[in-house]
């Protein structure tokens, strides 16, 4: 059964700078957090460079190659080239769609690469911050993706700004549909509600505590005019938004008296970038993203004490610095709250979480041809799907529930129809085939991740390792020795020492190799079914 999240009140709510022990369990806590999964060389590395080292290693964001053709009804583009300036054919739909396979697959490949870096993990926040549909066109999907991963870590407003005239989020909130004419209010509310400011408490008929209804009218108004060209175009490179200012609402619009009343006059296509900086000036801005940002990172239990401490002074922070996100987070990843032991194994993995846990801190990426390691990851994109969690294309323009919907929060993702898939997956990276493609089988490789730890011919030291890299408090006594009794086959540790010697001296003897591998696995196995191993 899956531990329910941690509710003790934290004994650090300070996000003054972290001074404590700086050990594997702290090192491991931070990338754990902030990647998808970390080797057992780089928990030490960490330990070894510092906290404040590590933390800015953490905040550089890496260059990142652009999605390839791989799919058989890819009509232009040739396999293992960037499509992403490429036309359509005069068909589209299938060159589209394998356009759309490869986004997946290229998603899953970008998580499962080994930077120590939090670019990814900041991508999936944006992804569940802005919730859209990423089922259009290709290359509309790929320019937002490449907002997000841009401003990961850059100026909140700003991305605000881009994201609400993005030509994929123009289409998916209608907002290429709103005019003068045929005002829609649907991207107009979720702008307020879910992007910015929050709802708030219902306090009186249409007004929720930090906008009315009447400023989603308003709203509505002000971003008249803004629709998409050269979807599917067989001649242009890539999608635009357009403005059209004969479908711009021009008159005067008055907001609340939590917008200060402020009138917004005509400006064209320069009036949606007003509105939002307006939006930005509500006192309480900050803490709506602050919040977001902490349950995405520490904990979902926002208890009084973190909102009136924790939650303050991040959004002070926020705001001191004009909404740019990177000294939020560098702020709250050096801070003695975020290394408190009561957050720790506080979140249960999102399913994407507990899928690279497995193949990232065992170094396991598919080294294939580009056709079968694309298909490869295809597949894990709908391992995580039917987990629960599809990339770019959450259940909702909320997000995912796991991260709003109050009390169970992230206990969502391990319900009753979720876990024995859960526990199936270890199985499946562990003592299973993995992911087969065309002959080539994918999973974790256990000889890779034995043979990087800090001593591989000592049993007990395996085993204190590999809970080091995937539990973040360890097991109970018992169940350790049951894993070390599983690693040594019930022998003497002494039997392990030899076995894993003879296999080192000769490792690419399958009779020496294989024995290992196996005991290796089976301990992975039976750790991937404990509670301990779901949680971060």
């Amino acid at each position: 059964m899956i531990p329910e999240e941690n509710v003790q009140e934290p004994i650090s709510l300070s996000l003054t700078p972290y001074s404590g022990a700086w050990t594997k369990a702290e090192a491991a806590h931070l990338l754990r957090r902030t990647m998808f999964g970390a080797t057992f060389t780089q928990i030490t590395q960490a330990v070894s460079n510092g906290m404040n080292a590590t933390v800015a290693q953490l905040l550089t964001l890496p260059s990142v190659s652009p999605p390839l053709a791989f799919h058989p009804d890819e009509a232009v583009t040739a396999v293992g080239s960037t499509w992403i300036n490429d036309v359509y054919p005069a068909n589209q739909g299938p060159t589209n769609n394998a356009r759309l396979y490869s986004l997946g697959a290229w998603f899953m490949q970008r998580i499962n690469q080994p930077t120590v870096s939090i670019q990814e993990k900041m991508c999936l926040f944006w992804d569940n911050h802005f919730g859209v549909d990423g089922t259009n066109e290709a290359k509309a999907v790929y320019g937002m993706h490449e907002k997000y991963r841009l401003n990961c870590l850059g100026n909140f407003k700003q991305l605000v700004k881009d994201m609400t005239i993005d030509p994929m989020m123009l289409l998916f909130l209608n907002g290429a549909t709103n005019n003068v004419f045929a005002p829609n209010e649907n991207y107009a509310r979720e702008l307020l509600e879910l992007f910015t400011v929050g709802k708030g408490p219902q306090v009186g008929t249409g007004d929720y505590t930090n906008y009315t209804e009447a400023d989603v009218a308003a709203g509505a108004k002000i971003l008249t005019g803004w629709t998409v060209a050269d979807l599917y175009s067989t001649t242009a490179s890539a999608p635009s938004s357009v403005f059209y200012s004969v479908l711009h609402d021009t008159s005067s619009k008055t907001l609340s008296s939590y917008f200060g009343s402020t009138v917004v006059p005509d400006a064209g296509n320069a009036e949606y970038a007003n509105y939002v900086d307006i939006i930005f000036n509500q006192p309480d801005m900050a803490k709506y993203l602050c919040r977001k940002i902490y349950r995405w990172f520490v904990n979902y239990d926002l208890t009084p004490s973190v909102e009136s401490t924790v939650i303050a002074d991040m959004a002070a922070t926020l705001s001191s610095n004009n909404f740019e996100v990177l000294p939020v987070i560098e702020e709250l990843l050096k801070s003695e709250h975020f290394y408190d032991i009561s957050v720790r194994g506080a979140i249960i993995k999102n399913p994407l979480e507990l899928l690279f846990q497995m193949l990232n801190a065992s170094g396991s990426v598919p080294a294939y041809s580009v056709a079968v390691n694309y298909e490869i990851y295809l597949n894990l994109y709908y391992l995580s799907q039917v987990m629960g969690m599809e990339y770019l294309r959450a259940p909702s323009v909320g997000g995912w529930t796991a991260y709003y919907q109050t009390p169970a929060f992230s206990r969502l993702w391990a319900n009753s129809s979720l876990l024995k898939l859960r526990f199936d997956l270890g199985a499946l990276m562990t003592v299973a085939n993995g992911i087969v493609v065309s002959g080539n089988a994918f999973k974790l490789n256990a000889l890779n991740l034995v043979n990087n730890l800090s001593i591989p011919s000592s049993a007990p030291q395996v085993i204190e390792d590999i809970l080091t890299v995937f539990t973040c408090k360890g097991v109970s006594v018992v169940e350790k020795a049951v894993l070390k009794s599983i690693l040594t086959n019930g022998q003497p540790d002494f039997e392990w020492t030899i076995q894993y010697n003879d296999y080192l001296a000769d490792p690419g003897n399958t009779t020496l190799s294989g024995p290992v591998r196996q005991r290796v696995e089976l301990v992975l196995y039976r750790l991937f079914q404990l509670p301990q191993s779901q949680v971060i």
